[in-house]
């Protein structure tokens, strides 16, 4: 996307359009699934000076005015990517880290009914399905134990 897209992005979502901001869409942009040092490291590269606290706060401004998608899978850093308007999921590689999105069965959200909600109004339902990527899923080193069925994504 070009940076006059972010602008019209950020100005859709009443932000004001910064270098930081529009830096930080660009690198979600082309990596999606990026944690915040990733993305600080990243946007100062391309934009020069930027504190990583700087670039929290871009982050947490861009997930409130919903511009961003923040997901923090069991026992790894928090991941973001902008928000595309679909209800997705993600799958997680055990062994590598890697992500890839995984398109929800019934496209709305939310996408799973709990068999409770003490009161709660479920809005969404957050899946992550655990598992081995395909290079992962192809090493003898990492599949000596498994007995599993892979999962195409």
């Amino acid at each position: 996307m070009l940076v006059r897209d972010q602008a019209e992005r950020l100005r859709g979502a009443s932000l004001r359009v910064t270098a930081q901001r529009t830096a930080v869409l660009n690198v979600l942009e082309q990596h999606p699934h990026s944690d915040a040092g990733f993305v600080a490291r990243t946007v100062r590269e391309e934009i020069g000076a930027a504190s990583p606290q700087a670039i929290y706060n871009v982050l947490a401004a861009l997930v409130e005015a919903g511009l961003v998608r923040k997901f923090q899978p069991s026992g790894s850093p928090g991941l973001f990517e902008l928000c595309s308007g679909d209800n997705h999921h993600h799958a997680v590689c055990r062994a590598c880290g890697a992500v890839a999105d995984v398109d929800c069965a019934v496209r709305r959200r939310p996408c799973l009914t709990p068999s409770a909600t003490d009161g709660f109004v479920v809005l969404e339902a957050e899946v992550v399905f655990w598992g081995l990527c395909l290079s992962c899923s192809n090493s003898p080193e990492q599949r000596h134990d498994l007995n599993t069925t892979p999962i195409n994504l």
